[in-house]
């Protein structure tokens, strides 16, 4: 019988749902089950892919093109599995479907109502996982907050999913937050009760309270959660905020969290978790290493979860290389008002990540002319990549007119242009080049010394392209096309030929990189880095993709 595990949260947003899940999800891996995660989002959108970064943060694309929420990213990332569509739902798309399937006659008549329709297409939402996934376990998240009106039919359908599948096979583990009082130096369980008081009225009694503070918990605030929540002592999780995030399942696992999962899941252990490739990931991240420094130009820097993937792709390759990044936050339209220079001056690395529109997209050519120039190692993700292009045209042609016709329609130099099988898309969500698609790698080119194969797939999400009818003329000022479509048709990965190291790649590597597998291009591309800050002398041998080459 199918187990699973539903996540709430108290008091705050933001308390680290998210991660908890992902860290539970790696529990339970270690102990030998499989393991998927679906996140259920309130928000009416019908994914975040057209929404703001400033609203949402970071738009995580899965393997089948699925445009999701960054908690996906946190999933993946600990669980190391590719997730699917069905592991995120939003409101937006629970009513599209009821709505279609009343406008097809499906009720035969009847009224809609929130309970039973939208409860019951919810829950066919979770049981999509385990169908398309072949997980034993299933942790599904709420977003949002205990109490927030749009979160209320998600959490009816968790109720009612008790009954469904039975008791035995249901868990709730509900993480709230502990607030300090500044004059008094307390932490406080008040808020905590009321939001379990909340939840109980909806009728979902948890089993486990994951209780958040940035300050120690003590036994005594632990007992009393459990005193007044209704929980037995053992299954209050104290939960201090810590610098090192994947530190946090070894946490949970100290708290004794797997054991009490297990046994409220009626479930035995099949191995014993194995814990030291963790313990030692974490021992180098605890380490003295050497500093180096990435200017990471974008252009929704005052959130950084809007590059949440990008930030961790660079601490997974900093764990392998030996260095710690410290990461220059440069706002590319601050660039353009001749501003954050000298920190841009003083990186031995610069990062141009993804993004839309063309707001301070000068500033970020301006970055990638400052790489190509300075010959500073760069690494231009997605829009990185047309940026660069488009500064390298400029240089080429000679001429401040050369562009993409995403930020100029009527360029006379459109180096980067719209996918032909974009021109009549009129949708904005879901209609990009999306998900993962193969790479064939060009022998001799850093790409290919960086991978150590010849095919690759990557994950996509992008509108525009290198228009072909400038390969010639960029390639032969010294522009490499290092990775191409299988057929040849679209440009994937381009370089510099007289530079150490400035690449850009049309897909989004950092969606891909887990922290013992740290994605090839961030591990090059930071070994060229260390190079350049003169902490490394040559490059790190790859272990793993050397042996398996």
């Amino acid at each position: 019988m199918i187990k699973y595990i539903f996540i709430t949260g108290g008091v705050v947003s933001s308390v680290g749902k998210g991660v908890s899940a992902a860290a539970i999800g790696k529990l339970l891996k270690e102990r030998g089950f499989s393991v998927s995660i679906q996140k259920l989002d309130p928000y009416i959108n019908v994914d975040p892919g057209t929404m703001s970064p400033y609203q949402h943060g970071e738009v995580f694309v899965l393997d089948d093109g699925s445009e999701t929420d960054l908690d996906l990213g946190h999933y993946e990332r600990f669980i190391d599995t590719s997730l699917n569509a069905v592991c995120n739902v939003t409101t937006g798309q629970i009513y599209s479907e009821v709505i279609s399937q009343e406008r097809r006659g499906d009720f035969l008549g009847g009224t809609i109502q929130v309970v039973p329709h939208i409860t019951n297409e919810i829950k066919r939402c979770i049981g999509l996982v385990p169908h398309t996934t072949k997980a034993e376990i299933i942790i599904v998240e709420v977003g949002g907050t205990v109490g927030d009106i749009e979160s209320l039919p998600f959490l009816e359908a968790l109720r009612q999913m008790r009954s469904d599948v039975g008791r035995e096979n249901t868990m709730y583990v509900h993480v709230t937050w502990l607030p300090r009082i500044g004059a008094t130096g307390e932490l406080k369980t008040k808020p905590t009760q009321h939001s379990v008081r909340e939840l109980r009225s909806i009728g979902i009694q948890p089993d486990v309270i994951i209780a958040r503070s940035d300050y120690v918990i003590d036994k005594n605030l632990c007992d009393k959660i459990a005193l007044f929540c209704d929980v037995d002592a053992r299954a209050v999780i104290p939960l201090t905020t810590c610098s090192i995030l994947y530190e946090i399942p070894l946490i949970l696992e100290q708290e004794g969290l797997g054991g009490i999962i297990l046994d409220r899941l009626g479930l035995k252990q099949r191995q014993r978790p194995d814990w030291l490739d963790l313990e030692r990931l974490i021992a180098i991240e605890r380490s003295a290493r050497p500093n180096v420094r990435i200017a990471l130009v974008g252009k929704y820097v005052e959130l950084q979860d809007a590059y949440m993937s990008v930030r961790e792709a660079l601490r997974h390759a900093a764990l392998a290389v030996g260095v710690e990044v410290e990461i220059l936050w440069l706002h590319s339209a601050e660039l353009e008002k001749g501003k954050g220079w000298k920190k841009l001056e003083s990186a031995h690395g610069v990062i141009v990540p993804g993004g839309f529109g063309s707001r301070g997209i000068e500033g970020k050519i301006a970055a990638a002319r400052f790489a190509r120039q300075e010959k500073v190692p760069y690494l231009g993700l997605c829009l990185g990549m047309h940026v660069m292009v488009i500064e390298f045209g400029r240089h080429v042609l000679g001429s401040e007119s050369v562009n993409s016709t995403e930020f100029d329609r009527n360029t006379p130099h459109p180096v980067i242009d719209l996918l032909p099988e974009q021109v009549s898309v009129s949708e904005k969500g879901g209609t990009m080049r999306l998900g993962l698609y193969p790479c064939q790698l060009v022998p001799g080119t850093l790409a290919k010394k960086a991978y150590h194969k010849s095919l690759v797939e990557e994950r996509h999400r992008h509108r525009f392209e290198f228009k072909n009818s400038y390969l010639e003329i960029m390639g032969e000022h010294g522009m490499v096309f290092s990775g191409l479509s299988p057929d040849g048709r679209l440009v994937e990965i381009v370089e510099i030929s007289d530079h150490p190291f400035m690449l850009g790649c049309q897909f989004h590597p950092e969606f891909l990189s887990r922290p013992n597998k740290p994605h090839p291009l961030f591990r090059a591309f930071l070994e060229r880095v260390a190079v350049k800050a003169k902490v490394l002398t040559q490059a790190v041998p790859n272990e793993v993709t050397e042996a398996a080459e």
